[in-house]
């Protein structure tokens, strides 16, 4: 089920207030961005924050992939 067209979520980054195109758990998102809050489960990220994440873990995610 997706939720209204109305209900869009903004970025959970402090000082950011664009619409979030992912959700991350909150977890994941402090790898990258350690001072966020204690929000529910999930992290919505917008594009450009979503990008900085990607970049931040992307040798540990390379490494995680490797152990399978």
């Amino acid at each position: 089920m997706t939720p209204p067209e109305d209900a869009s979520d903004t970025c959970i980054v402090p000082g950011c207030g664009a619409e979030a195109i992912r959700h991350l758990s909150l977890a994941e998102a402090r790898r990258a961005f350690p001072d966020l809050g204690e929000k529910g489960r999930r992290a919505p990220l917008c594009r450009d924050h979503y990008r900085e994440w990607k970049k931040v873990t992307k040798e540990a995610r390379k490494l995680e992939r490797l152990g399978w």
